[in-house]
């Protein structure tokens, strides 16, 4: 078990996913131009179709219900369209009745309103003469007073010289025209009726496309799958059934998120006494389906109805912080216990979406912005080619813990890449978060560095980056005991090194001393001047497999030296422990035992005599291969 959880840690791939399939900038500006073209033009007609599919995955869920209890397609779709009328006259009708006993109060709120307007303006004469509001009234006067003498007075200068001083200057006479055009009597409609009329005859087409899509959902379902491609039929139907799942359970989760906003609204406002809170209460219910200006319109009327009802000012205090706090409460607890990864969209994904169908379809387009960028994400999931709609909107990490660090390494900030190992070390040991986090990392920056694509300044920038966060994660380093010496040796440059340090990390953690030295040091130039008296054991640590020759070299030299007393560990972090090179290195080298990752060095070092590194079985790795 021990051994199999190792090669798995080993074998996890360190690169980035390869990108999509590269298509031409220009065809990109040109396709996102034409859609939101077509879907500002063809706005008419594109709107009541999305708010059909949004009101039939709404629907949808009810009528195989209906179906699955034997009632028939057409029973069952009728049966809801049925119950979605009832409920709207029912809501209308409460609606109607709070709104009617609402106008019958508004005389007895006016008057409210004007005590408290007198109360303000003796409270203003009682500060003195120059109080706020009659300092504020006289700087409008004054203000207009200026602009008058400025822009000058619209009667000739003649005309105002002429009139005697005292007596106003005679009036231009008025022309007076007859229109005796006849206002036909379907003119007076279209003026009148016209702009109540638009927004049900919207209303009416959602709901005759929302129940045709009801009743031939599978066949509108092969006709998308048909589209798509029926040459890839697995992809195109979990793409599809993927965005259904997510929408669905997306409304699911509003309508819950929505009642336990608008409840408590009702019952606070009942309870501090404003008036229909019934009306409230559903208003605010209803209207939370908008996204961020729906909670702010719902607690406009009530908070305004406040300041009418209550001659003072506590009410209207406490009906504000009773939105403030259901407000708080319901972002902070009900949506993140409930949605999770319901959208799979990003936070700042949700304010552009919203900023954008705002934009193109007005007010419906931001009730629908959530919905419609879910489907996006979902097209970039599935299809290779719009995959870059999931990097902008979605919610998933789109570089993998290795990477971070090492681009964080490379861009000079080494506090954010220290916050990156805490976070992992939180979750497991630090032979696991080297192994398994920093060694990757130091592997991705090795990887670059042999396609040239990495120069000396960046390799410089990893190495010491990553010393500097040795340095932060010091304090989880027990030095107790520091009896036993490891030397460990970087192989070939400056990231060789780095994996030193990130070795005799570990060993210091565990009690033993270990210094890290750079190769400069061990060359045949300068080897003479290494000390060999206290050293208990030697670690070459290489990050490039291919470059065994160098390793073996220098595994030679340290022999030499050193002697045969000084056992010698040559550490292959980014071979795989069952390719071909970390048993060829113990087969040529003159290392006393080979190893693929912390765990195997760790292991190795004790069975070579390096006492206080006992490894746990759960670290015990499958890659340590003993010297031929």
């Amino acid at each position: 078990m021990a051994e199999d959880t190792a090669r798995q840690l080993q074998a996890r791939p360190i690169a980035v996913a390869p990108a999509a399939p590269t298509v031409p900038t220009q065809t990109i500006l040109l396709i996102i131009t034409l859609i939101v073209a077509t879907l500002y033009l063809a706005a008419d007609i594109l709107m009541p179709l999305a708010l059909a599919v949004l009101l039939s995955f709404v629907l949808s869920p009810i009528v195989r219900r209906l179906e699955r209890w034997r009632l028939g397609r057409i029973p069952s779709v009728l049966a809801v369209v049925v119950l979605l009328f009832m409920a709207i006259i029912g809501f209308g009708a409460v609606v109607g009745n709070q709104l009617g006993d609402l106008a019958d109060n508004l005389p007895t709120y006016q008057r409210n309103i004007h005590t408290k307007m007198e109360s303000l303006r003796r409270a203003s004469q009682s500060a003195g003469d120059r109080g706020v509001i009659k300092q504020a009234t006289d700087a409008f006067h004054d203000l207009r007073q200026e602009l008058e003498r400025v822009t000058g007075n619209d009667q000739p200068p003649s005309a105002a010289a002429s009139a005697p001083s005292g007596e106003p200057p005679p009036r231009e006479p008025v022309p007076v025209r007859i229109d005796q055009s006849s206002t036909g009597l379907f003119d007076l409609v279209r003026e009148v009726l016209g702009p109540a009329l638009t927004p049900v005859a919207t209303a009416g087409l959602v709901l005759v496309f929302a129940i045709f899509m009801l009743l031939q959902r599978e066949d509108l379902r092969d006709r998308m799958i048909r589209l798509a491609g029926s040459g890839d039929l697995s992809r195109t139907t979990e793409a599809m059934n993927d965005a259904g799942e997510r929408v669905s359970r997306y409304l699911l989760m509003q309508v819950v998120v929505n009642v336990t906003y608008g409840l408590p609204i009702g019952i606070g406002l009942w309870l501090l006494g404003v008036p229909n809170p019934l009306l409230w209460g559903l208003l605010a219910t209803v209207l939370r389906f908008i996204p961020f200006l729906g909670p702010v319109i719902a607690s406009a009327f009530p908070i305004l109805l406040s300041f009418a009802v209550d001659t003072g000012w506590t009410l209207p205090l406490l009906c504000i912080a009773l939105f403030i706090a259901v407000e708080l409460f319901s972002n902070n607890v009900v949506e993140p216990w409930l949605y999770g990864s319901a959208t799979g969209l990003s936070s700042l994904a949700i304010i552009v979406a919203a900023v954008v169908w705002t934009t193109l379809w007005g007010p419906v387009g931001l009730l629908l912005s959530t919905p419609l960028t879910v489907c996006l994400v979902v097209l970039g999931r599935h299809v290779p080619q719009l995959h870059f709609l999931e990097v902008m909107l979605g919610d998933r990490p789109v570089l993998p813990d290795e990477a971070k660090v090492y681009q964080r390494l490379l861009a000079r900030d080494p506090a954010e890449a220290t916050e990156v190992a805490e976070e992992r070390l939180e979750q497991g040991t630090p032979v696991e978060m080297v192994d398994t986090l920093l060694l990757p990392a130091l592997s991705l920056a090795e990887q670059e560095r042999q396609r040239r694509s990495l120069n000396p300044d960046g390799r410089l920038a990893v190495a010491e980056g990553m010393e500097a966060l040795l340095d932060e994660l010091g304090e989880h380093r027990d030095l107790a005991g520091k009896a036993p010496c490891v030397l460990c040796v970087g192989a070939r440059n400056n990231l060789d090194e780095a994996a030193a340090h990130l070795l005799a990390y570990v060993l210091a953690g565990r009690g033993v001393h270990a210094d890290a030295i750079p190769c400069e040091m061990a060359s045949s130039r300068t080897i003479a001047s290494l000390g060999t008296a206290g050293i208990d054991a030697i670690a070459v640590s290489s990050l490039n497999p291919a470059a065994l020759n160098h390793a073996r070299r220098l595994v030679r030299r340290l022999r030499l030296h050193f002697g045969h007393r000084i056992p010698i560990l040559l550490c292959l972090w980014s071979a795989h422990p069952e390719a071909e090179v970390p048993a060829r290195a113990g087969a040529e080298s003159e290392a006393d035992g080979i190893a693929t990752n912390m765990a195997g060095a760790l292991s190795r070092l004790e069975a070579l005599g390096v006492k206080g590194v006992e490894v746990r079985a759960v670290e015990e790795p499958g890659g340590a291969q003993p010297a031929a």
